[in-house]
């Protein structure tokens, strides 16, 4: 269950180890802006073991995908801070060599977990063409390498480095995305239980909104934070998987992020992957 709050005070917060959400809580993670009276018990894990564990009920927020959150979205609120959506920043469909198409029903794909917005994107577009199996994402591009499956779907720093890993691209889900929805990739976001009370809920989203204005301010410093956690350890590849995971929408949704967020909805209820009576995701807005 989550964590009883004590006197308001106590938040157990789950985020992601990728470079993005490390970047983005670097201050948070080392006490270097104010918490606000909160006492953050901080996990840092894979993004289908912080959706498992949402699902369990044993965070009061935590990072989450998309895809996770639209399933829970009688249960949490999104926090306006803390997402990561943008274009050009979707997960890649990658083969074990190129030329592999994904028509075949006895090839395998591995994907980075069920809940994840990658997984969506694969059944959304790639609906009942290769059997699929869930991994943890660092393992998909050795697997393949060893042909141990077909194809991929690929997130985190592999966007950057599956070239020279020899695999071949079939096809980057979110350029198709944005073909189809005219709107910014929606990858994950930060969530809130909704049992919290508005002023907890308030000093979370503003505690995260200042982490990651000190980040923004100070780049380099966020580099040894980020390295500790990473599965890539070249600096050049972490601020590239800053610079396009955190954005103007990773400080303030927006109407746009909004907009974003209700077609993610839309085309999984079209699909049948979400229930048509599952309700939109809501995103905080703090009070006045």
């Amino acid at each position: 269950m989550p964590s009883k709050l004590q006197n308001g005070n106590v938040i157990r917060l789950g985020i992601s180890t990728c470079p993005n959400d490390t970047f983005a809580f670097h201050a948070l993670l080392n006490q270097l802006v104010d918490w606000r009276g909160l006492d953050f018990q901080i996990d840092l894990l894979d993004i289908q073991q912080l959706n498992q564990r949402l699902f369990e009920g044993r965070f009061d927020v935590a990072k989450t995908s998309f895809h996770a959150a639209l399933l829970l979205s009688d249960q949490v609120f999104v926090l306006p801070s803390g997402s990561a959506l943008g274009f050009g920043v979707g997960p890649l469909l990658l083969a074990r060599h190129a030329g592999l198409e994904p028509a075949d029903l006895m090839q395998l794909t591995l994907c980075p977990g069920e809940h994840t917005t990658a997984k969506l994107l694969f059944d959304l577009f790639h609906p009942e063409t290769t059997r699929v199996e869930n991994c943890v994402f660092s393992d998909i591009m050795p697997r393949l390498k060893a042909g141990e499956a077909d194809f991929g779907v690929c997130i985190h720093e592999g966007r950057f480095t599956w070239q020279q890993e020899g695999l071949g691209l079939v096809e980057d889900l979110g350029t198709r995305w944005e073909e189809v929805t005219q709107c910014p990739l929606p990858l994950g976001g930060l969530v809130a239980r909704q049992t919290l009370s508005p002023d907890v809920l308030d000093r979370v989203q503003a505690v995260i909104h200042e982490s990651l204005h000190y980040s923004l301010a100070n780049r380099e410093a966020a580099i040894p934070t980020m390295r500790q956690y990473a599965q890539e350890f070249d600096d050049r590849v972490l601020m590239q998987h800053v610079e396009l995971y955190v954005n103007e929408w990773t400080l303030d949704l927006g109407e746009i992020g909004r907009e974003a967020l209700g077609k993610l909805s839309q085309l999984a209820q079209q699909s049948g992957l979400i229930a048509a009576s599952r309700k939109p995701i809501s995103v905080w807005r703090s009070t006045p």
